[in-house]
């Protein structure tokens, strides 16, 4: 098992030599983090999974956004269809090669089509939710509902927008270009990519961790560290199989 050093992270960046299959727009996405015993996250990993750690610290992010102008690459984007509200939560591991990721718990989505393409392409955990967003003045109002679930996010962008420098704690949590998910028992790796996050600190007036708690994570404090991104154009990459994570 190999620890991903700066260099590996850096290289994760770079366009991968193949044809993509689809383009997407991620906007306003805010990235709230908490921070988590590895130990624990750990038992929630599958086989061939290692929690990622900066100074020994392991994170739970939830990520509300906008996606927006979705579609595949020989295909314009559909209106009612093509946009869609999506939060996740998540936390960030590698795997035996030293490639480092993101590993999702679950990702709500207000777009049914987009729940059933996403559980059958992408094997990953969509639910759907009833998810609302709107901008009063500069702050972004959203509101995420599943059952008898809900919480609540505003937040305004600041200036300046930056950003994540090498090697910090901004770049270890957002600057991540590698999916991890489960498919027949078998482990795969999923590559997006794009142009570095325009970060900044967001001004947060209001959050909510029951999204953490539907997860099996109890985190009541408030976040330890935050940002926001207005946008980043995404080019999103077909999954292929690791040589890791083999399921018994």
């Amino acid at each position: 098992m190999r620890v991903p050093q700066l260099e590996e992270r850096l290289n994760l960046r770079e366009r991968p030599k193949r044809s993509n299959i689809m383009y997407q727009r991620w906007e306003n996405l805010l990235f709230l983090h908490w921070q988590y015993d590895p130990q624990k996250i750990q038992k929630t990993l599958p086989k061939g999974l290692y929690v990622d750690t900066f100074e020994g610290k392991a994170f739970l992010g939830v990520v509300p956004f906008y996606m927006r102008n979705i579609r595949p690459r020989l295909l314009p984007a559909i209106p009612g269809i093509s946009n869609f509200l999506e939060m996740n939560l998540r936390t960030y591991v590698h795997d035996g090669n030293g490639n480092a990721g993101v590993w999702f718990y679950s990702l709500d989505a207000n777009q049914w089509l987009a729940v059933k393409l996403a559980r059958g392409l992408f094997h990953l955990p969509y639910f759907r939710a009833q998810i609302t967003a709107k901008k009063v003045k500069q702050q972004i109002h959203y509101q995420w509902q599943r059952d008898k679930n809900n919480s609540s996010f505003v937040y305004e962008i600041q200036q300046p927008l930056t950003f994540a420098e090498p090697g910090t704690l901004d770049f270890f949590l957002v600057e991540r270009y590698i999916l991890f998910c489960l498919r027949n028992n078998y482990l795969y790796t999923g590559h997006v990519h794009h142009t570095p996050y325009p970060i900044c600190q967001p001004k947060v007036s209001e959050w909510n961790s029951e999204f953490l708690d539907i997860n099996g994570f109890s985190c009541h404090e408030p976040p330890c560290h935050q940002l926001m991104s207005p946008r980043v154009d995404v080019e999103v990459f077909y999954l292929q199989r690791s040589k890791h994570g083999v399921q018994s």
